[in-house]
């Protein structure tokens, strides 16, 4: 079987690094982006099986480019689990997340318990 491809977007270097690391140790294949623009171009070269998409970013945020992937034709059904360390306004975010998402794919996962295949 094919190995799996993780995209990770996040503006925090050394999570985007843990992350990777982490996926990495589990047999995934791991590409990286730092801010949405890059993340975008990533996605429509790469096409992933997955991306991890951090909420609070330069240049694109998360929202902007989840909107912008269920547009495109080519990565609209990739899974998408959007990340964020932000404790703030949290109902306010998972209302936003919703009303942007919309759509067959919402996945939220707890970092605690290692890595399940999916």
């Amino acid at each position: 079987m094919a190995q799996k491809k993780i995209l990770v977007v996040d503006d925090e270097i050394i999570l985007v690094e843990f992350i990777k690391m982490r996926l990495e140790a589990n047999g995934y294949g791991v590409i990286t982006a730092n801010d949405g623009v890059d993340g975008l171009l990533k996605a429509e070269e790469a096409r992933p099986d997955l991306i991890i998409l951090d909420i609070s970013m330069a240049r694109m945020d998360g929202y902007t480019m989840l909107k912008r992937i269920r547009q495109n034709e080519k990565i609209k059904s990739t899974r998408v689990i959007m990340l964020t360390a932000s404790g703030k306004r949290k109902g306010c975010l998972r209302r936003k997340a919703l009303a942007t998402i919309l759509s067959n794919h919402l996945m939220l996962r707890i970092f605690s318990h290692g890595w399940k295949r999916f």
